[in-house]
């Protein structure tokens, strides 16, 4: 049986994680809010409801509070963009859901990336993280086939975040026809000469 202590330390601990998901998630959503991704440490503090002296003692400063914001998020996206491999019609929702839920801020932050070392810091990872995804969930279709390499690259692009604004935001088109845009790309490039469309539709 656990001792009174034992609880009283396991209670502690769950609420020092329950605080720092909240911090976090205040960085999160000021960054969607404002397009900044600098807030101050009040502004963070404020919004998540704790002290800034909390915020500096779970993080140590404005720097590791970035970096673990950061580390989280990408932790977000990979799950949020999780798919079954070779399912191109589940493969589709996903991707395009992920860009209906943040797409407006990464084109944001892409439009910044030159600008600010900060920006640089998401979008660099951000396209290594797109081209794995793109080769596990289309591995099926993919792996072992002459031109991988290409057929991977023009699945980048049908897939791509800017694919995602031509045809959602300039093209005004609504969620379901830009789905069935994007999926008419990934079929012209599966079946092109020396490849499959072997897809699950």
């Amino acid at each position: 049986m656990k001792s009174k202590r034992s609880y009283t330390m396991g209670a502690r601990a769950e609420g020092m994680a329950k605080t720092r998901r909240r911090i976090l998630q205040a960085v999160r959503d000021l960054a969607f809010e404002t397009l900044n991704l600098d807030p101050t440490l009040e502004m963070v503090a404020a919004r998540a409801g704790v002290s800034v002296q909390t915020v500096l003692r779970h993080f140590g400063d404005r720097e590791g509070l970035f970096g673990a914001a950061l580390d989280a998020a990408t932790t977000d996206v990979v799950a949020e963009r999780e798919a079954p491999a070779g399912d191109v019609a589940a493969v589709v929702r996903i991707i395009v859901a992920h860009y209906e839920s943040r797409g407006d801020f990464v084109i944001h932050v892409l439009g910044h990336e030159r600008d600010d070392e900060r920006f640089a810091r998401i979008t660099e990872p951000g396209r290594g993280l797109h081209r794995k995804w793109v080769a596990d969930v289309f591995a099926p279709q993919i792996c072992g086939r002459a031109g991988a390499e290409q057929l991977t690259d023009l699945l980048v692009v049908a897939t791509d975040v800017y694919t995602w604004k031509l045809l959602r935001r300039d093209r005004g088109l609504s969620r379901s026809e830009t789905e069935s845009r994007i999926r008419q790309l990934i079929d012209a490039v599966l079946a092109a000469p020396g490849s499959s469309s072997g897809g699950t539709s």
